[in-house]
């Protein structure tokens, strides 16, 4: 079994898994397990990606819920979500629209299985609420010349006993010179973040972005995400965290395909 199965997670902890992209687990100390844009292609060839086998084989964590942020493909990944499901027939699905018609269309779950969600509504996972907030506002950014995307975008804010976590999806550029979008995460009190940026690409925000974003929110910690993964969008995590100043939130680094327990593991 993974790794994960067999962690053992202290009250007001939870644990925190980064496979690679932005794919993560959540486990709390009751043993419930979140799986958020579970993205494991099995056909990896070596101009696309950096690691030659997936980060996880479905069948070997047991996985009681399933986060969906957007449905782009490496996001909202049939073909890993079907997986999941045939090894466990109860996972429960939560995501918008269209990652859910998706995921009924593709994959054996069924209707009762699944939830649509907007931001500003809150899922129940077992003991843990996700409070979903926008990462990219349906209207896009006119002033930034940045048109509405193409699917809903949606962050989440995960709270477990003690602990909870931000986890930004594919945010928009300017994300952080937006109120209406770091408010709403801002009030959730996130403690760490996980932030989808890149130094050059422009869709994302870039390293000051991420700084500005962690700040305006108000996070404790923050990490990098959105990399390890693709070869033609990869970035320095240590370069990321160079960024931050010292009386900022502090950045975690954390490695391929490996977890922390937070924040006792810090």
């Amino acid at each position: 079994m993974h790794p994960l199965t067999t962690v053992d997670v202290p009250a007001a902890n939870v644990a925190i898994h980064w496979f690679e992209q932005s794919t993560f687990a959540l486990k709390d100390s009751g043993g419930t397990v979140v799986q958020i844009d579970p993205y494991y292609p099995r056909s990896r060839p070596a101009e696309r990606y950096m690691h030659a086998d997936p980060p996880l084989d479905e069948t070997q964590l047991p996985t009681d819920y399933i986060l969906l942020t957007h449905a782009h493909s490496d996001h909202t990944c049939s073909q890993s979500i079907g997986r999941i499901r045939d090894a466990f027939p109860d996972v429960h699905v939560v995501g918008p629209e269209e990652s859910i018609a998706q995921v009924l269309a593709d994959t054996d779950v069924d209707e009762a299985h699944t939830r649509v969600i907007q931001a500003g509504e809150s899922a129940t996972l077992g003991a843990m609420t996700a409070h979903a907030v926008y990462a990219k506002p349906p209207g896009g950014d006119p002033d930034a010349d940045i048109g509405p995307p193409d699917v809903t975008h949606l962050g989440y804010v995960v709270q477990a006993a003690g602990a909870s976590v931000y986890i930004s999806g594919d945010p928009i550029n300017t994300f952080a010179e937006h109120d209406s979008l770091v408010v709403p995460v801002a009030d959730l009190d996130p403690d760490i973040g996980f932030l989808t940026n890149h130094p050059t690409e422009g869709e994302f925000p870039f390293f000051e972005g991420s700084v500005a974003t962690a700040l305006g929110i108000g996070l404790t910690h923050v990490a990098p995400a959105h990399y390890q993964c693709f070869v033609t969008r990869n970035y320095d995590p240590d370069e990321w965290a160079a960024y931050f100043p010292a009386e900022g939130p502090a950045p975690v680094v954390v490695p391929h395909n490996s977890h922390i327990v937070y924040p006792s593991g810090l």
